[in-house]
């Protein structure tokens, strides 16, 4: 294929817009249509799901899509890519078969399976998870295309693979063509999270009128054969494509310059953003290296149950209204919680204008093994304080009866040891055998200020020599942030929109800023990488978000705003650069 291969995103999570594949089919022209569902709180979900039914597991969310417009899709001549198979792709793929013949629209249906090691978890050393799903790499999805497949369905592949594959198909790369692998693995960890590439969750966003993000469209690539790829959207839609959208979301939960997949390793180091026109951001220049023998396995557990309450304080005296609450909540419970947590949100202003405005939450998140011990037996405690408390008692809602939580666990076996299966739409089954070729990961270089622990790193002052008179200023004059999480680690995208700029971020972010900075960073460790092309650093704190979104008990579970506290934060800031 000579001709550079449209690839669009219609979804980036288990519940985004419902509207996005007529959308995207019918905004413009299209090669193939992808859609991301998964996370791995999602695959807990699903998990639950195919443990209460067999024949559930997956994203029913997209059979309701596909009805509306499987036959548009034919008409239109676009194949779907997705990992909407979550827990049981062979089940959705016999669902889209059945909803095809009763629409009465011939489609040929692949899937890719594999993935699943729940019944190998002991053998492979996993414990007794409640899932237990591999990484796959893009060649199941390139054999099903190559088969005719015009739906192909996986479970658990690698967000970016929806991309890679139909790449491999249309330009017949092989295991050893790394830089156009690595390529399409950039384009497509930008498509990945939807409209979070065309304005959608933008520090900048202030930047571009309301109007322009009221409803911003979905994201397509174009994929050339060498693995380059213009960054873009359908004329007319919302949102923008700018270099600092697609900055934005490269930078989205990385963990450092390597960007390790199944099939290859994408230097993050060498990307090149360019721009290339009105909403369009070309992507070349990437390297990539072969990738690590072994996979990551996305284990989750059910953790135990927890419950929660959040009681409202009112006007003066907060913090002695908060010392009485809690006092008396937690006399009242017996048993006591293994975990209990509180949390206020809001500062004390008695003289605000509003009520709420003169309001402080205080919140009390409890986890236990047993149910009984954060059920009725919680809410009950909260509610008998109603009229036994502080002045103006009241709850934001009636607590509930508990539910329970996962924990999230990464794993890594052996690609050998994962079976990788492309099931075509005859019903054959061809295995995919693992890279020939692989390396250890190692590290792209040094990080800027390595730390293996608190205290360790830079100096605790981002003002550096060199850059004349300082003012203190919020970081967020100088620089962009998107933020998310990694199991219990957040990760944080820091990046400038001048080569100025960018060096003083690269001199001034340390792991003691960062901890200085946030100061429930502050005995944690944090490292810190360079990303010179991106004009950013990448920060990566451990242990910030406990043991995952599932089991969190913090305020931002995700970590989706610590990139955005943190730009709020103080810091000495060159004049010249104000």
């Amino acid at each position: 294929m000579s001709d550079p291969l449209r690839i669009g995103n219609a979804s980036g999570f288990y519940g985004d817009r419902r509207a996005a594949v007529r959308e995207m089919l019918e905004g413009g022209p299209l090669d193939v249509l992808t859609g991301d569902y998964l996370a791995e709180l999602t695959m807990l979900i699903l998990g639950r799901d195919r443990a209460a039914d067999p024949t559930r597991g997956y994203a029913r969310t997209f059979l309701a899509q596909l009805e509306e417009c499987l036959g548009l899709a034919r008409d239109r001549g676009v194949r779907l890519v997705v990992n909407a198979g979550g827990t049981n792709p062979a089940g959705l793929a016999d669902a889209v078969r059945a909803l095809a013949d009763r629409l009465g629209v011939p489609t040929a249906v692949a899937h890719v399976e594999g993935d699943d090691l729940l019944p190998r978890a002991a053998e492979l050393g996993l414990g007794e998870p409640l899932t237990a799903n591999a990484y796959l790499g893009a060649f199941g999805i390139a054999a099903c295309l190559d088969a005719g497949a015009d739906v192909v369905v996986t479970g658990r592949v690698t967000d970016a693979s929806l991309v890679v594959g139909p790449g491999i198909s249309a330009f017949g790369w092989g295991r050893d063509d790394l830089d156009a692998l690595a390529g399409a693995m950039v384009a497509g960890h930008v498509l990945e999270c939807g409209t979070q590439a065309t304005g959608g969750n933008l520090s900048s966003f202030a930047e571009h009128p309301v109007e322009q993000l009221l409803h911003p469209g979905f994201p397509l690539a174009e994929l050339h054969a060498d693995g380059s790829a213009v960054v873009t959207k359908h004329p007319g839609t919302g949102g923008v494509v700018d270099v600092d959208t697609v900055t934005a979301q490269l930078l989205y939960e990385v963990t450092g310059a390597r960007y390790a997949g199944p099939d290859a390793v994408a230097r993050f180091d060498t990307v090149q953003l360019t721009a290339d026109g009105p909403d369009r951001v070309r992507l070349s220049g990437t390297r990539g290296e072969p990738p690590p023998p072994d996979t990551k396995v996305c284990l989750n557990a059910l953790g135990g149950h927890r419950n929660e309450v959040t009681f409202v304080l009112t006007g003066e005296r907060v913090a002695a209204k908060a010392a009485l609450v809690r006092a008396q909540f937690e006399a009242a419970l017996a048993p006591r919680p293994a975990e209990l947590v509180w949390s206020a949100v809001g500062t004390e202003q008695p003289g605000a204008d509003t009520e709420a405005g003169a309001s402080v939450l205080l919140r009390a998140q409890a986890t236990d093994p047993r149910a009984e011990v954060v059920g009725r037996a919680f809410s009950g405690a909260a509610v008998e304080l109603a009229l036994a408390s502080y002045p103006g008692f009241h709850l934001t809602a009636p607590p509930g009866n508990g539910s329970a939580f996962g924990v999230y666990t990464p794993a890594f076996v052996p690609q050998a040891v994962v079976p990788h299966v492309a099931v075509l739409p005859d019903g054959s089954r061809v295995d995919v055998p693992p890279p020939a070729t692989t390396a250890p990961l190692a590290p792209a270089g040094e990080a800027l200020h390595p730390s293996t622990g608190p205290g360790g790193g830079g100096g605790a002052s981002p003002a550096r020599g060199g850059w004349g008179p300082t003012r203190r200023a919020r970081l967020g004059r100088v620089a962009r942030a998107r933020s998310g999480d990694k199991g219990g680690t957040a990760t944080i995208g820091l990046w400038a929109r001048t080569d100025t700029a960018a060096a003083w971020l690269a001199a001034a972010i340390t792991p003691d800023v960062v901890r200085e900075l946030l100061p429930e960073a502050a005995d944690l460790p944090v490292t810190v990488h360079p990303l010179p092309n991106l004009r950013a650093v990448d920060v990566v704190v451990e242990g910030l978000l406990g043991r995952g979104v599932a089991a969190s008990t913090r305020f931002d579970p995700q970590g989706k705003a610590v990139g955005e506290w943190l730009l709020g934060r103080e810091v000495d800031v060159p004049e010249a650069l104000l």
